[in-house]
């Protein structure tokens, strides 16, 4: 069956998502996530394009970009993703797609889906669990817009929906950031479920033991537990996040 064509956006702006094959992680280390934003940076010296957002999770990407000329979003979104997924591969010495399916992109049509994607974009690591402040994750553009640190996003078009004077819009900016999006930009055809759900049947699975308590029992019943959560259909990263335990011990655990 032939592909359905991708809509175009009037703006030129789309969100974009692409994630990991069966949800396997996109990025191992840091150098990884460097990798991918160099790039991105390499692209933008052959075809000009804008990147207003980013969030890099591990299993997935959010991107919120604007293109200069119709059709190079798919130019620059094959030049990145093809390279990077080699590379990866040829690293950690693995064969076969990296990234699943095609990237998935929504058109972003007006100002008040920009703003909503933007915040959901950065609020993806405190949804996930991963930190308690959206500041506080280093592989996203919120501290692009915040902080001193030198920029990749491109942040004037964004802050100038604040506020003509870039110190008050960045205010805004924070301020805006400090309530929740509760509008789903994930591009998901079906919902996760939330991080604290996972934790519960967990706690359950366990019999009520912290799952960060399976670090300190003894190998043997430590090894047997880990095994049981696998068994339970509990993902080898839901396990790692929930214990602290190395996914090469989980992996072993049968």
């Amino acid at each position: 069956m032939a592909r359905q064509l991708r809509k175009t956006s009037s703006t030129g702006i789309y969100h974009v998502v692409f994630r990991g094959v069966n949800h396997c992680n996109l990025f191992e280390e840091r150098r990884d996530f460097e990798t991918l934003l160099e790039i991105f940076t390499e692209e933008q010296k052959r075809i000009p394009f804008s990147i207003y957002a980013y969030c890099l999770m591990d299993n997935h990407v959010h991107l919120l970009i604007r293109e200069d000329s119709p059709g190079d979003i798919a130019v620059v979104m094959r030049d990145v993703l093809a390279p990077y997924a080699s590379g990866f591969n040829y690293k950690y010495q693995r064969n076969g797609a990296l990234i699943a399916d095609r990237y998935k992109r929504e058109c972003v049509q007006d100002e008040h889906y920009l703003l909503a994607a933007v915040r959901y974009i950065h609020q993806n690591p405190v949804r996930a669990g991963m930190v308690s402040t959206i500041g506080s994750y280093r592989w996203s553009s919120y501290r692009d817009y915040v902080s001193d640190r030198p920029a990749f996003a491109q942040t004037d078009f964004v802050l100038s929906l604040f506020s003509e004077k870039r110190s008050e819009a960045i205010q805004e900016f924070i301020s805006f950031h400090e309530t929740t999006e509760d509008r789903d930009c994930s591009l998901s055809g079906s919902p996760r479920r939330p991080e604290e759900q996972i934790r519960s049947e967990l706690l359950a699975a366990l019999n009520g033991t912290e799952p960060n308590a399976l670090c300190g029992l003894p190998k043997p019943e430590r090894n047997e537990k880990l095994a049981a959560l696998r068994k339970r259909g509990f993902s080898i990263r839901q396990i790692e996040r929930a214990t602290g335990i190395s996914k090469a011990i989980i992996e072993r655990c049968r």
